[in-house]
């Protein structure tokens, strides 16, 4: 709500900025914890409001909030299933995280975080979908928190400046903050539906070819 209010009555920008970047930080550290929340969408959004103040700082407080609310949530998460892991009944952290990772998605995963460590994450967190099935790879090869955590800055900090490019493309064609909102969210559903569509039309081209 704030991102719209920010949008069409274009309070203060000390106002904006009071308000606005908390909220972003609960939320994006929120969504982190629990995936249903579009993060990503509220990361572009507020680069559009960011965009379109005169504060010179604005776009980086943005990065920086985003960043570390879900370096923050992950690190969270990461532990939590930990707990789960080590457990003798696990723990309903575990069961959601789990529950989120599909066999075949956790699968390519654990195939590409044996063979590239590291870095899997970085492109986990750009992928979407792609960050649950990783996390549990690395919970389920006993990554300990230290090592999951430095791999996994680097990989919020891109994820952060991905989304904040979207929201900053949206809001450079359009002259009011609004616009470049609904742009940015357009942007942003693209993004995300884009992998899954070409998926299932490979599968529909694979059962045509056997058929």
């Amino acid at each position: 709500m704030w991102l719209a209010d920010a949008a069409t009555t274009v309070p203060g920008e000390s106002t904006q900025q009071a308000i606005g970047y908390p909220t972003l930080f609960l939320l994006v550290l929120f969504g982190a914890l629990v995936p249903v929340v579009p993060t990503g969408a509220l990361v572009s959004t507020a680069a559009v409001v960011a965009f379109h103040q005169t504060a010179p700082y604005s776009l980086a407080l943005v990065l920086v909030t985003a960043s570390v609310a879900a370096f923050l949530g992950d690190a969270a998460l990461y532990w939590l299933g930990q707990r789960g892991m080590g457990s003798k009944n696990g723990s309903r952290w575990l069961e959601a995280i789990r529950s989120r990772a599909p066999e075949d998605r956790l699968e390519q995963a654990q195939e590409k975080l044996a063979e590239h460590g590291v870095a899997v994450l970085v492109l986990s967190r750009l992928v979407p979908a792609g960050r649950i099935p990783v996390m549990l790879a690395c919970l389920m090869a006993r990554w300990p928190l230290r090592r999951f955590a430095r791999g996994n800055l680097p990989a919020c900090v891109a994820w952060a400046v991905t989304y904040q490019l979207i929201g900053i493309l949206g809001g450079s064609l359009f002259p009011e903050p609004w616009e470049g909102v609904v742009a940015a969210i357009a942007l942003t559903v693209l993004v995300g539906a884009a992998p899954s569509a070409w998926r299932r039309l490979r599968a529909r081209r694979a059962a045509r070819a056997k058929a």
